[in-house]
Formats: C-alpha cells, sequence, structure tokens
C-alpha cells in the first residue's frame, strides 16, 4: 500500500547530513586584556608579527614612539583563519550599525 505522504527521516539521518563543529573548551580565568589603537604586522617567510600598542597622539604623526605592549606571533594559516574571523565579525556589525569609516579625517568631517 502506498501513501502520498513525504517520507518521515529520523533524527539520525537529519543530523547526518549536518556535519556538526566540534565544541572547544576555553580557559579564560587567566586573561589580560589591554586595549590598542596602533596595530603593525611585520613577519618572516614562516611567520606573522602583529604588535599592539597604544598611540597617545591618535591624530597626525606621532611625536613620540608609540609603546607596543603586545605582540603575537603567529604562523600563516593562523592568520588567515584570524582574518576570515575578523572580516565576518566586521560585516555583521556593518550590516547592524553602518559601515565603519577608517579614514580619520573623514570621520572628523560628519
Amino acid at each position: 500500500m502506498s501513501t502520498d505522504l513525504p517520507e518521515k527521516k529520523d533524527a539520525a539521518d537529519t543530523n547526518a547530513a549536518q556535519p556538526t563543529r566540534p565544541q572547544i573548551q576555553i580557559d579564560d580565568s587567566q586573561v589580560h586584556a589591554a586595549y590598542a589603537n596602533f596595530c603593525r604586522v611585520t613577519g618572516t617567510p614562516e611567520e606573522l608579527i602583529i604588535d599592539f600598542g597604544l598611540n597617545p597622539q591618535p591624530m597626525g604623526v606621532p611625536t613620540q614612539p608609540i609603546p607596543v605592549n603586545q605582540r603575537i606571533v603567529t604562523n600563516f594559516y593562523t592568520a588567515k583563519r584570524l582574518l576570515h574571523a575578523l572580516s565576518m565579525t566586521i560585516q555583521r556589525h556593518e550590516a547592524a550599525f553602518g559601515t565603519l569609516e577608517i579614514d580619520v579625517q573623514k570621520r572628523v568631517r560628519h
């Protein structure tokens, strides 16, 4: 006997079609947060070096050296994953709040 009703799929079939991402647990009990408004990216053929600091004179050319207080050294694979994660986050932020203008002079005029 046949019916015209669609075939029901059980939960196992549905889950098999959609791969699940493993849940990565993070321990942030020892994290130290720092604010940065300056970033410099340098590197070698094997590693990327990202320095973060606080520019006390964000308008114009600084007259004193910018103190760098955080340095991240990573490989290019991790850097590319970071680039993707930051890009997606910025896109979502701009979709919700509008375009982020990175030219300081254009922001000041508005």
